[in-house]
């Protein structure tokens, strides 16, 4: 047998099924199998073919993509390749945008028009005012988010065309812009404060502070340290792979409709308090802690089982959370203009003996990305109802960027996932007179 025989026969898993004694060879691709090669798997030809059964999808690959790779083990995230470190470090969020949707860093001039356009595009319809200005007074923000970005549907219907690339270009172009724009006006409306338009003349991050805390000056002019520590906010958040959210972006968006409803439902599955709420559980439970006195006891009460400790862990790393680290930095940089938040020194104490005990150390609980996000969005002055906003605005470029991928994928079809049913059969039909008399 030739070398390259031998290799190719090694790239395949042989399968015995013990009911009929056959055995089956499959094909090995990138470390997978394809779920449908199993399907010749049966015991009979009136019978189902065998299918896997994976709840919550954790060792399912549900499509290829170049956006995002993650080695959890050794808390590794990139964006088509660079380091999330490198980003946070010397880019901008505006630029790993670009970097995100169109796949490489942009030249000078491309960077410029990629600006120009999507400042361009930051005002709204001014019926989408009208339609932010309908909700309730105490709307919840990401409430208000998902149905006034679900509504630009109507007020782009072109956007239904997803196959033409143009098309494609400019909705993305004017999401990406708009989003700041309708988080603003969801945090307004929650206080009872006139919306306040784009600045253009302002960054993409600074404008963003503008339409939320401008008031009767001028011009609003955000400290640049809170400025920067936002961005990198939204660097870290700006894609992570086939999380929840993505996963119905990718869902819904294989049905072939336009961007803004697919990214709507990205935005509801991250209004789910075990996706985007996280931060807000991690000041929860700090506040309960109250003082650093009281973190043995709490220690004690998450090894029993009578507590729970938040913002540590991850389903995908089983390392230190690489954004976790230049979270922390950030934070240390928001509270030199800010000050001080007291929760700061229960988070770095019990950060601290988290790491070193050896209970969390055997279980790999290493901090996450939630773990000192909330504290900076407090720092800020945001009511935790505004955190997931803020996480929803950094992912849409990632939320984009997945949708591209999955349109121009011949490969993906709808999605329609099997299931096993476990309900009654064949019962009689007893009409209502009968049952009801």
């Amino acid at each position: 047998m030739s070398d390259d025989a031998a290799t190719q026969a090694n790239q395949t898993l042989t399968v015995r099924d013990n009911r009929t004694g056959n055995e089956y060879e499959i094909a090995i691709a990138d470390g997978t199998i394809k779920a449908a090669d199993l399907a010749q798997i049966r015991t009979s030809e009136e019978e189902p073919g065998l299918a896997t059964y994976d709840p919550g999808f954790v060792n399912t690959a549900s499509c290829k993509s170049a956006v995002t790779f993650i080695d959890g083990d050794k808390g590794i995230l990139e964006y088509r390749g660079y380091p999330i470190e490198q980003l946070a470090e010397k880019s901008n969020f505006l630029e790993v945008a670009y970097l995100l949707i169109h796949g490489e860093l942009p030249s000078k001039q491309q960077y410029d028009s990629w600006v120009h356009e999507i400042t361009y595009h930051t005002f709204v319809h001014e019926n989408v005012k009208g339609f932010m200005q309908g909700f309730r007074y105490d709307a919840h923000p990401m409430g208000m988010l998902m149905a006034s970005v679900g509504a630009l549907s109507t007020f782009y219907p072109e956007s239904g065309n997803i196959s033409d690339p143009d098309n494609r270009h400019i909705q993305i172009v004017r999401m990406i812009a708009k989003m700041p724009t309708l988080g603003a006006w969801a945090f307004r409306h929650a206080q009872g404060k006139p919306y306040i338009y784009p600045d253009n003349e302002l960054g993409y991050t600074a404008n963003f502070l503008s339409m939320l805390f401008k008031m009767s000056e001028q011009r609003f002019e955000a400290d640049e340290r809170l400025v920067k520590a936002l961005d990198v906010l939204f660097i870290l958040h700006a894609d992570h792979e086939q999380n929840a959210s993505t996963n119905a972006v990718r869902s819904v968006g294989s049905t072939q409709v336009d961007p803004y409803s697919a990214v709507a439902a990205g935005v509801g599955a991250l209004f789910g308090p075990l996706h985007g709420g996280a931060n807000e559980a991690v000041l929860r439970m700090l506040r309960r802690i109250g003082s650093k006195e009281n973190i043995p006891s709490f220690i004690e009460g998450v090894k029993n089982g009578n507590e729970r400790l938040m913002g540590f862990g991850h389903r995908v790393y089983k390392n230190y959370d690489p954004r976790a680290k230049i979270i922390k930095q950030a934070a240390m940089d928001v509270f030199e203009v800010t000050g001080t938040n007291p929760l700061l020194d229960i988070a770095l104490e019990l950060e601290k003996i988290a790491l070193e005990d050896e209970y969390f150390v055997k279980r790999k609980l290493y901090p996450n990305v939630d773990f000192y996000s909330g504290l900076i969005y407090e720092a800020f002055q945001f009511p935790p109802e505004m955190f997931t906003v803020l996480f929803a605005i950094g992912r849409t470029p990632g939320w984009l960027a997945q949708w591209l991928e999955l349109v121009q994928d011949k490969e993906q079809k709808i999605a329609r996932p099997k299931q096993i049913y476990t309900g009654p059969r064949t019962l009689d039909f007893t009409p209502a007179a009968q049952r009801w008399a």
